[in-house]
């Protein structure tokens, strides 16, 4: 129990850190917000190691031609190239699978 708590805050320290300058939790503002974007990973890839696996390549070198949501891009521009690591955005991904967007504020 107490190491999934661990990486739970590892997750949210991470997703806080790194994600949330752009992306608000449930608001659409300068980008989609999680909410938006887990509900669409979730639509494609309901297992959470299918999940995890695609977010985390795609975040490390994100393209329109691999992009599950186009439409996004349409309306906020291609996500930059940011340089995280594989192994950070694995953790951030797999975070965001669990997160309970009704419990966000």
């Amino acid at each position: 129990m107490s190491l999934s708590l661990e990486a739970n805050s590892y997750g949210n320290l991470l997703l806080e850190g790194n994600c949330t300058t752009c992306h608000h939790k449930t608001k659409n503002i300068s980008a989609p917000s999680l909410k938006v974007i887990v509900t669409r990973y979730k639509e494609a890839f309901a297992k959470k190691e299918d999940f995890v696996s695609y977010m985390s390549t795609w975040v490390v070198k994100p393209k329109e031609e691999t992009s599950i949501m186009l439409d996004m891009i349409s309306k906020y521009e291609l996500m930059p190239e940011l340089g995280y690591d594989k192994d950070t955005l694995e953790i951030i991904s797999s975070y965001l699978y669990d997160m309970n967007f009704d419990e966000e504020k």
